[in-house]
This record gives C-alpha cells, structure tokens and sequence, in this order.
C-alpha cells in the first residue's frame, strides 16, 4: 500500500506538468505532422493531399529554392554558433576553473545575456551594427580603421555569420556553465597526476579535461542543435521576416513563418506546406539526438 501510495503521489505533483506539456507540445507537434498531409490556408476547409506538400518543397519551384536555401543556411547557422559559441565557451570554462582572481564576476558577466529578451538582444545589435551611426563602425572610423567598417546585416556574405555571433553572444553563458560544471566533476587526481608526468597545460586539457567532457560536450552539441533549427526569433529581430539581404539569412523557422502565414514568391499562405516544413525541422533534430544516444553508448560501453 505504501508504495501504491507513494506512486500515486508522484503522478499527483507530475500531472500538472505533463498536462501543460500535452496541451501546448505533444498536441501542437502530432496536430502538424497530421496537417501536413493537407492542404489548408488557415481558414476554410482542409483537403488531404498525400506527400504533396513534401514533393512541392523537394522538387518544384520556387518552393525547393527556398527551402534549400534556408537548410543550408541552417547548418552554416548552426556551423557558426559552433565555433563562436561552444569553442569559445569550452575555452573560457577552462579559465574560470583556474581559480584565477574574479571568476565569480566573469561568471555572472558571461551569463547574463541568457536572462534577456531574444527579441530586445536583437534590437539593440540591429542598432550597434546600423552601416550609418552604429557604434560599431563608428568606433572603427575613431580609431582609423575605415576599411573595417562594414554593412553588416547588408552584406549577404557578413549577414548570417553576423546574427549567429549575436546569437552566440547571449547564449553562451549556457555552455560556459555546463562546462565547468563538467570540468569540476573531473577528479582532482587526474589532473595532478598529469602534471607529475610532466604535462603542461595543453597536454592536461588534450589528455584528461577533454576526454573527461565529452558527454558534456556531446549534450552542448544537441542543445546547440535544437536551438539552431528551431532558431526564428534571432532572424526576426535583425533580419526581419524575409531574412534580407535577399534570403541571405533564411532559416528554416522563417521560412515556416513565411511559409504558414505570409508567402512564397507570391504564392498564398499554406498552412499544410508549413507543417511539411515542420516536420522536416523535427526530423532533422530527431536525428541528430538520436545519433548521439548512438555514439554515447558506444563511447559508455567502449
């Protein structure tokens, strides 16, 4: 009776929770893998059309323009924030567990991006990298570097590796603390045994901290992953809904956007081929969560 008990009262504190995550996740995403395979514009009836909406994305114009255009985007987006995000963070973790003078204050510095508003992040940077009076290019032109001022968000080449810097920016507070908090999980001995042989630091850090961060490194990775393909606001905010210059900044939650509820080169809102982008999205992340458990077990039982 005691343990009937004692189940019946974790089901009681998880109910609420599980609801709230049927209603507004589990309901939502099943509901647009079933959309679809319709054909509908957000009002009026629905007509079932099969794998239409997935052949129009693939293969017929302009529709398979822009959907290849924004998944290639997405992984640069998602190339970008790698290197700008999670090798810097994993870098700065290893500092702030040196014990040097004012980590605390770093730490707090490094994550109080994260508690803004993605929308408002957006913003202001929009205002830093204006071509015209942005501080940016008006702190180059200061100190003599005219040539460096650059129209950031107007330039299709500077545009995507911009915003994904901005974004990396405001979230790298995240990864800095999973890897310390990695780092520090890491017995002292092996890293004092690795200085008794002689390494230094980079021997250290390539031998003991770095094999001793890989599952950490590994769910990095996949956070990064789902944020990334599912990233609309960060493009919204700097780019707009067309995510200019001329789709240079085009990700796939934008072009669901446009997608369910704008257009497409003219043609009327399709809240079925949106789903199809949906779903291309969610398949996407599936699979690179999927193939981590993978390699994670391999790496556990190895």
């Amino acid at each position: 009776m005691a343990k009937k008990g004692l189940r019946f009262g974790i089901f009681v504190y998880l109910l609420p929770a599980l609801t709230l995550y049927t209603l507004f996740m589990a309901y939502p995403l099943i509901m647009s893998l079933g959309m679809s395979l319709y054909e509908w514009k957000g009002y009026g009836p629905t007509t079932f059309v099969g794998l239409a909406n997935f052949k129009k994305l693939l293969f017929l114009e302009p529709f398979s323009t822009r959907f290849f255009n924004a998944l290639t985007n997405n992984i640069k987006f998602f190339a970008y924030t790698t290197l700008f995000q999670n090798v810097v963070a994993l870098f700065l973790a290893v500092l702030l567990t040196k014990k040097l003078r004012g980590t605390e204050f770093y730490r707090t510095v490094y994550f109080m991006p994260v508690t803004l508003s993605v929308l408002i992040v957006g913003f202001i940077w929009t205002l830093i990298l204006n071509p015209t009076w942005g501080v940016l290019n008006k702190g180059l032109e200061f100190i003599g570097l005219v040539s460096w001022a650059k129209p950031w968000l107007g330039d299709p080449n500077l545009a995507l590796p911009v915003i994904a810097f901005v974004n990396s920016w405001q979230f790298i507070g995240l990864p800095i603390m999973m890897f310390v908090a990695g780092i520090r999980a890491i017995p002292e001995e092996l890293f004092e045994a690795a200085r008794i042989d002689g390494c230094n630091e980079w021997q250290v850090f390539r031998n003991v901290t770095l094999p001793g961060l890989v599952p950490v490194i590994g769910l990095v990775m996949i956070l990064t992953l789902v944020g990334n393909f599912s990233s609309f606001e960060i493009i919204y905010s700097m780019a707009g809904t067309l995510a200019g210059p001329n789709y240079a900044t085009d990700v796939l939650g934008t072009l669901f956007y446009r997608t369910s509820f704008s257009s497409i080169s003219g043609a009327p809102p399709s809240m079925g081929m949106g789903a199809a982008i949906a779903v291309f999205m969610f398949t996407i992340i599936c699979a690179g969560v999927l193939s981590w458990f993978y390699i994670d077990s391999k790496i556990n039982n190895s």
